[in-house]
């Protein structure tokens, strides 16, 4: 063992806390906030401990007499690292009536297609072609539930004469029904599209990689002139399958401009999927489109995207053209109402094929609550809690380390640390960013010790910490602590990268404990055999029922875990709104339309641009179609439609001719072509103009304020920080400043601590300012080649949110660009272009036909370029073996262990040199042929 710690370092926030015990006292707090943490209200501070504690690790194991003790000393030897004890779950014996989920252990409760031969995908009667179903046999699905027969087999669906509205709890397998839908209308009529609708963007990559292996293999029938195009197009120049089915991922960040042409089945973001459907109307390509799956269709009533949905069905429902509309949901009451909206086909089924027994703690004791959605007997009461007359089922003893004397802090820990005893996967969610950290690493420090643990999985979670530190960032401190004890957590405070591989860990087992924040429960798929709830609260508020139902939904897989089990650990003083809330009816649905929040003038405006309506006769008749005329009464959405359409009209957006025919104007094109709201996009044409008299041109900034998105990202200015960026600015630099009416004067004394007022429109447009420029000089670092981790390091920022900025900046510069096209502003159109290049590429200019290249980011191409690699076509004519040197020198972080790590490290890196060959090979391939067609 002591030649494993040779192989390992300390990290450089243990280091850095070793000499500041040595130099001024005991290290930092363990969970001590960052100052860019959400913060948290005293009911949630008061559990979270001081690191200190024994130096004896128990291991509660199930079943055990007593805990079992390990003596031996953790590889890492910071103060942070000292070992704790989680407390011993006693059984109590409670009596409990026979349910679901005792029963399965006795009796498969899943007919198999020897007693249903239906359940075979590849029975007659489902049509599907030999290789999609060994395609499904090779990912392990070989037959369907009965409850997914009977809902395929409902009136119309199979043939696409009939759309569907289905509910399934999480897990049960609703989605392979709208795939298995979807993939039969694009098979069936050649040359047509689907398209397929999430809400997140890791799900969008998700379900793009999972979708792209089921149609391997299967051929799209196309003409020899389609075929040419295709082959033509720049998003298959890469990839010589031109003629297979075409799954493409649509979402904002996304590296590869994709259009309409380039696939046969779109997965894509509630906003990337209104901005096609509304481009394929205008340009009649939408004749193409013949099944739209919209999935978590029980956001439609969010307030703040869900109203996407609305407006992408009810455009769908004024076609007069055959697409078949697909809409799913684990929690959707009024189903029989969306059905009537979308006339569909509904069923709904409570069928989970993994049973669920779910659980309340308090105060360390266990109470049964029910399985499977179903409620036990009897509700239980705060009362009859409180005064003792609910027997509990199990009891988490006290524990002795003040570090726990949290009961719910206490409880999590214990019912996590029980959970990887006996090898299974706990997901755990919190209510803030600082919580989750805090949980990971204190149930990190009641783990077995790393020298009690099997090569194979020390050497797993060995490759999972070299991978994290191997990233441009390098590994997140708090999960340098963790992970070698198998726990992590994940949140938007890591970059995508860090969580895609956490997510991987977990999900192979690499990991055994996972920290999530609540608003993330929708967002990932990490199943788990016990799902725990660091309370119910997601920031200060209690969460609602639904994303309670999402979040409890996550327990058990099938395949891996027999069972799944859910634990709602609160405090003594939440237990009644708990217990509501526990209780509580999922609310139904409605439309969130409405001229408040001016979702219904986006709608109107999005409308009339596409010209789906034309004159009030029109609008009112399509409005009919939508939700809102479902889910309120007639008067109202009169109103909601006259004032609505009147704001437009008085915004310069639309005009009236005397024929009383609507139309919009060039401004209102080009909003709705830009994807901005109405209001954002008015605020965003009067700085533009002002912005044309007055371009700074011989600087950067300028143009980086104007990429910046006009929401608000909700970020916390560190004024100290503004100033000194301020103070270093050039002459074209300040300019800009004046320009934009920031006062150096104001901000320095928003650095000496003067609050920034924002009491009348004034002040808040002025904030609105100020805000925007402080992520515009994120921008200009991160275009600069300056590494997330830095520039979040530099601006009191998470490395996630950095990320996100750059990503959603890409997004909106697209929407800018277009924005300049529409209002006939060309060579603003042209200068945007090119800084979207470089955001893109997050380098400068000399990088950019490097960072084309797969796995060639701004700093990996900055090496390459330093290395002598200049051009595509020096990459592509380069060994890829020397290529492997590059990329060495590109991760400076990387863990270096020596034998046969080393050389699983360079089998990986000469993988990665041989896509970058390739790639490179191609593109330059293109390059040629482009120059030998100009000559």
């Amino acid at each position: 063992m002591e030649s494993m710690r040779g192989l390992l370092h300390k990290t450089s926030v243990q280091e850095a806390q070793e000499r500041q015990a040595g130099a001024v006292g005991p290290p930092p707090l363990a969970g001590q906030k960052r100052s860019w943490s959400t913060t948290l209200d005293d009911a949630d501070t008061k559990g979270l401990p001081l690191i200190s504690g024994a130096t004896t690790t128990s291991v509660s194991a199930p079943n055990s007499q007593g805990p079992v003790r390990f003596q031996k000393a953790p590889l890492f030897s910071s103060p942070a690292a000292t070992r704790l004890s989680a407390s011993k779950i006693v059984s109590l014996n409670a009596s409990e009536d026979p349910s679901e989920y005792t029963q399965r252990r006795v009796f498969a409760a899943t007919p198999s297609s020897s007693i249903d031969d239906e359940l075979d995908l590849a029975h007659p009667v489902y049509n599907l072609p030999p290789q999609l179903v060994h395609n499904f046999a090779s990912l392990g699905i070989k037959q369907i539930y009965p409850w997914q027969k009977n809902c395929l087999k409902g009136p119309g669906l199979l043939t696409g004469a009939k759309n569907l509205v289905y509910c399934a709890p999480t897990g049960g397998g609703k989605s392979l029904v709208a795939d298995l839908l979807m993939l039969k209308r694009v098979m069936e009529e050649p040359e047509t599209k689907a398209l397929l609708i999430l809400p997140y963007v890791a799900l969008v990559q998700e379900k793009v990689r999972w979708l792209r292996t089921v149609v391997q293999g299967l051929s799209a029938t196309l003409d020899p002139e389609a075929s040419e195009k295709r082959k033509a197009s720049s998003i298959w120049q890469t990839r010589p399958d031109h003629d297979s089915i075409k799954v493409v991922g649509f979402f904002g960040g996304g590296k590869i401009r994709s259009t309409w042409q380039d696939f046969d089945i779109a997965i894509c973001t509630l906003e990337k999927a209104n901005m096609l459907i509304n481009t394929a109307i205008e340009d009649s390509s939408i004749s193409q489109l013949r099944a739209v799956v919209l999935d978590e269709l029980h956001m439609i009533d969010d307030d703040h995207r869900g109203y996407l949905l609305e407006l992408i069905a009810t455009k769908l429902l004024s076609l007069e053209q055959p697409i078949q509309i697909i809409g799913m949901s684990a929690t959707l009451p009024n189903a029989n109402l969306v059905a009537e909206w979308l006339n569909a086909h509904s069923y709904e089924t409570r069928y989970r094929p993994i049973p669920i027994e779910e659980h309340l703690v308090c105060d360390g004791k266990v109470y049964y609550v029910g399985s499977n959605g179903a409620s036990a007997q009897k509700h239980l009461k705060v009362d009859e809690i409180s005064k003792g007359q609910v027997e509990p089922t199990r009891w988490i003893q006290g524990s002795s380390h003040r570090e726990f004397q949290d009961p719910v802090l206490n409880a999590v820990v214990s019912l996590a640390h029980e959970t990887a005893m006996m090898g299974y996967g706990s997901l755990i969610f919190a209510g803030s960013r600082s919580i989750c950290e805090a949980d990971a690493r204190l149930i990190s420090r009641v783990m077995p010790q790393l020298d009690e643990l099997d090569s194979a999985t020390m050497g797993k979670r060995m490759d999972l910490l070299s991978e994290l530190r191997s990233l441009s960032t390098g590994a997140d401190p708090v999960l340098e602590e963790t992970v070698l004890y198998g726990v992590a957590f994940h949140h938007a405070g890591l970059t995508s990268e860090e969580r895609d591989l956490i997510a991987a860990a977990y999900d192979a087992g690499t990991l055994l404990v996972c920290v999530a924040t609540c608003s993330l429960a929708a967002g990932i798929n990490l199943p788990a055999r016990r799902v725990i709830l660091h309370n119910a609260r997601m920031g200060r508020d209690f969460v609602g029922p639904s994303m309670l139902r999402q979040m409890r939904g996550r327990a058990g897989r099938q395949g891996k875990s027999p069972v799944g089990e859910t634990y709602l650990c609160c405090r003594q003083d939440d237990l009644e709104q708990v217990l509501d809330l526990m209780y509580a009816d999922i609310p139904e649905i409605a439309s969130c339309l409405n001229t408040e929040n001016k979702r219904v003038q986006r709608a109107i405006l999005e409308v009339i641009s596409v010209r789906l309506a034309t004159s009030q006769e029109s609008l009112t008749e399509y409005f009919s179609n939508s939700l809102i005329s479902y889910t309120h009464d007639k008067e109202f959405v009169k109103d909601c439609l006259k004032s609505g359409l009147e704001e437009i009209r008085d915004l310069g957006l639309i005009v009236i001719d005397s024929y009383s025919t609507f139309a919009a104007t060039q401004l209102g094109r080009a909003i709705v072509a830009s994807s901005v709201d109405p209001y954002d996009g008015v605020f965003i044409h009067a700085e533009l103009t002002k912005t044309l008299k007055a371009f700074v041109m011989d600087g950067e900034m300028h143009i980086l304020y104007v990429f910046t998105p006009v929401q608000d990202f909700g970020i916390t200015l560190n004024w100290q920080v503004f100033r000194n960026e301020m103070d270093a600015l050039d002459e074209s630099g300040l300019r800009v400043l004046g320009f934009l009416g920031i006062k150096p004067t104001a901000v320095q004394k928003l650095a000496q601590g003067v609050p920034l007022r924002e009491n009348t429109p004034e002040e808040k447009e002025l904030a609105r300012v100020y805000r925007r420029f402080y992520l515009a000089l994120q921008l200009r670092d991160l275009c600069n080649e300056m590494p997330i981790h830095m520039v979040a390091r530099k601006y009191d920022s998470p490395r996630g949110s950095v990320q996100t900025l750059a990503q959603t900046c890409q997004g909106f510069a697209a929407g800018i660009i277009k924005f300049c096209e529409h209002m006939g502003w060309g060579i603003m159109a042209a200068a945007l272009e090119h800084f979207s290049d470089r955001l893109m590429a997050g380098a400068r200019t000399d990088l950019l036909a490097l960072a084309k290249i797969p796995f060639i980011k701004s700093r990996t191409a900055r090496v390459f370029w330093e290395n002598g690699y200049r051009t595509v076509g020096a990459i592509a004519n380069a060994d890829p073996k020397e290529l492997v040197l590059v990329l060495m020198q590109a991760q400076p972080n990387k863990l270096r262990i020596k034998g046969k790590a080393d050389e699983k490290y360079e089998e990986k890196l000469l993988a990665k040199a041989n896509v970058i060959s390739a790639s490179a090979n191609r593109l330059w391939q293109v390059q040629l042929q482009a120059e030998m067609a100009e000559e």
